[in-house]
């Protein structure tokens, strides 16, 4: 992709986040896609381009009145919409659209309005994980957890920090659902749900979406908005049961597609002013902070407990709370996004000073597939 090409030219959440019993999931798609919309100054009509995940693009599209000459349905769980952006400034750059509409809304506290998605008895985790007891996520991420805290002597103190450190974030956003500090001690006694996963290291169960739109940096000038400019995109997959990752302290998806990002951006570590990884659970950052080469190998526990990615510290991660704290609705990666693009405008509730690059890294499924798009606020 050519570099800073295509640009962000609105973004907004939900009117609400949290618990949203009044709207159902589609109903959230349009919420976020009309707050977009303002921010940007458009209406439906301006819209070529719509790229959604959890509804497909039909309805979305025609639920909000748009009859687009491009779209995107990829469905690879958190990290969809990171692809989404990767998608679309593809689509910008060959012409086949001008104006991009990604939208996502999750009644995933409510369930209003929301499809089940059990793994079907055929597919692959249906016939060879699911009949030995997994019972979502907390049951699926012990594997690879319990296999990285042996291999480099990682504690279930340093893992609880990732969550310690995420609240002082979140004390810092008016929008987050917990604002109270916490300690390792409280963390460590919470509930346990799935050994080593306490409560307070597994992510929130909320209602809500985001919206994003994108156009040529050429007409981005344009807007009534700072555009945020695309500065380098990475996607791949793995696979779609964690019992055969080829490497249970390390995700090959995550490396392809980190890689991939930065040698498109044409940028090093040490030019990152702001991170944001998809925390799912509280392990996560830790592999991000590893497979994206911001940390060597088994060290992003100590790097973490050091303060590096804590309010201060050199390296900002996860500035709006994440999904342990700020809000989790189910597929995380468009929060994850929508704090990079304000981060990028300079309007975000914990501000990185002078910050100029923003990193949004994505996982979907449990480590089936990885998205990472890399922001900037300079075109020059």
């Amino acid at each position: 992709m050519k570099q800073k090409s295509v640009a962000v030219v609105g973004a907004a959440e939900t009117t609400d986040l949290g618990v949203i019993p009044g709207l159902s999931q589609i109903q959230l798609h349009a919420d976020a896609a009309l707050n977009a919309m303002e921010d940007a100054g458009l209406k439906p009509a301006d819209i070529d381009g719509v790229a959604t995940a959890g509804e497909t693009p039909a309805p979305v599209a025609h639920y909000l009145g748009i009859t687009p000459t491009w779209v995107d349905g990829t469905a690879v769980g958190g990290c969809s919409f990171m692809l989404h952006v990767r998608h679309a400034a593809a689509a910008i750059n060959e012409g086949l659209c001008k104006t991009v509409l990604i939208t996502h809304g999750e009644s995933g506290r409510s369930r209003v309005g929301v499809a089940p998605r059990p793994p079907y008895p055929s597919s692959l985790a249906g016939q060879f994980e699911a009949p030995f007891g997994t019972m979502g996520p907390p049951t699926m991420f012990t594997i690879p957890l319990l296999r990285y805290m042996k291999t480099y002597r990682v504690s279930e103190e340093q893992v609880a920090m990732v969550s310690v450190v995420q609240r002082e974030w979140a004390g810092k956003n008016p929008r987050a659902t917990f604002k109270e500090p916490i300690s390792v001690a409280d963390v460590l006694n919470s509930r346990m749900i799935a050994y080593p996963f306490r409560i307070l290291m597994c992510c929130l169960v909320t209602d809500g979406g985001g919206a994003l739109i994108l156009t040529s940096a050429e007409r981005a000038k344009d807007f009534p908005r700072k555009p945020v400019y695309i500065l380098g995109t990475g996607e791949s997959v793995e696979t779609p049961m964690i019992s055969q990752m080829a490497d249970f302290t390390s995700s090959r998806a995550f490396r392809v597609s980190g890689r991939k990002a930065f040698d498109e951006a044409g940028i090093s570590h040490e030019d990152v002013d702001h991170l944001m990884i998809y925390d799912a659970f509280a392990h996560l950052p830790l592999y991000g902070l590893e497979d994206l080469g911001f940390c060597k190998p088994g060290e992003a526990a100590q790097f973490i407990g050091a303060r590096h990615t804590a309010p201060g510290g050199k390296l900002p991660l996860n500035t709006n709370g994440g999904g342990l704290s700020y809000m989790h609705s189910g597929m995380y990666g468009m929060y994850a996004l929508q704090e990079s693009v304000r981060q990028m405008r300079g309007t975000a509730a914990a501000q990185v000073p002078g910050a100029k690059i923003s990193v949004a890294h994505g996982v979907g499924g449990m480590f089936a597939a990885s998205g990472t798009i890399i922001f900037s606020n300079e075109r020059g």
